[in-house]
């Protein structure tokens, strides 16, 4: 069919763990899985793996990427539990008193991203990895990564659509979503009809911030005055966003160099706090989103 690339979630191999969020998944099944999904022909696996979840700790998350290496993924995905039942409300299940507060998170992101760095694998972004001959190493090397709402790709297309109950899709004009319940997306299909049940139009302002987003997530870096005359704006209509990064800059979390922001290695796990001061939409949603790390 002309499939060379899967995923497998794993998020940990720790039974405890498994058995707190209901996702009880063997190695022995994972990597069953993974020998089918080569001998099929599959030339790019990428797993799956999370920290922040319940009853997780440094060891136990080192020992899960351990295992995840046994099976020479070419990317892995280390992603931070989002804890949000206001939101999910099937989260509300998990035993929050297990769960690890910021600090202990961090700790185990950190040793996470050590054990898969030292095993030869390039960082990407936030909270990926990749082996140096993957296309998403070489992109970033080029400098030619990109980024969209489903994360980081070498896919420069301004379409995507997307397909089933409660798909996202991207649109040069902006955002679409279908029906998020499968009542309403089967009833539309069954009538003819587009199963799109919302929107979000983007303005020019939109896609030059999107676009800064963008290339700080990718190169934790960008160069906002480039970008601005590009769009056609001026890199003075960011001084508040600029003066917000030299606060950062304070607490060593960002960098800046007239228009051109950076992030340091080292500060690499709050990109997203960084990006945040180029959003102007966050304040809307204050309180509802997960932790930064």
């Amino acid at each position: 069919s002309g499939m060379t690339r899967a995923s497998l979630g794993v998020q940990d191999f720790d039974q405890k763990v498994q058995r707190a969020v209901n996702r009880l998944q063997s190695f022995e099944v994972t990597a069953r899985a993974a020998r089918w999904l080569r001998a099929a022909g599959i030339t790019g696996l990428n797993i799956d793996l999370m920290y922040g979840l319940p009853h997780q700790s440094e060891a136990s998350v080192k020992r899960s990427v351990q295992k995840a290496l046994e099976l020479d993924p070419d990317r892995i995905a280390l992603f931070g539990y989002a804890h949000v039942p206001w939101m999910k409300r099937h989260q509300k299940l998990l035993p929050e008193d297990r769960l690890p507060g910021a600090a202990a998170r961090y700790r185990q992101m950190r040793t996470a991203s050590q054990v898969i760095t030292a095993a030869g694998y390039v960082p990407i972004g936030l909270d990926h990895f990749a082996k140096p001959a993957d296309h998403l190493a070489q992109a970033l090397q080029k400098g030619e990564l990109r980024r969209n709402f489903q994360g980081y790709t070498t896919d420069r297309t301004s379409t995507i659509i997307g397909f089933g109950t409660s798909s996202i899709g991207s649109l040069p004009q902006g955002y679409v979503q279908n029906a998020p319940k499968t009542v309403d997306y089967r009833d539309a299909i069954m009538q003819g009809r587009l199963a799109t049940q919302r929107g979000i139009a983007l303005t020019g302002e939109d896609r030059l911030r999107r676009a800064i987003i963008e290339r700080l997530m990718c190169d934790l870096s960008v160069d906002v005055a480039s970008l601005a005359r590009e769009f056609g704006h001026e890199a003075a209509e960011f001084a508040p966003e600029l003066s917000r990064i030299d606060a950062l800059a304070e607490d060593g979390i960002a960098l800046r160099d007239g228009a051109f922001v950076s992030v340091p290695e080292e500060a690499r796990p709050l990109i997203r706090t960084v990006c945040a001061a180029f959003d102007p939409y966050l304040a809307a949603g204050a309180g509802r989103h997960s932790k930064a790390v």
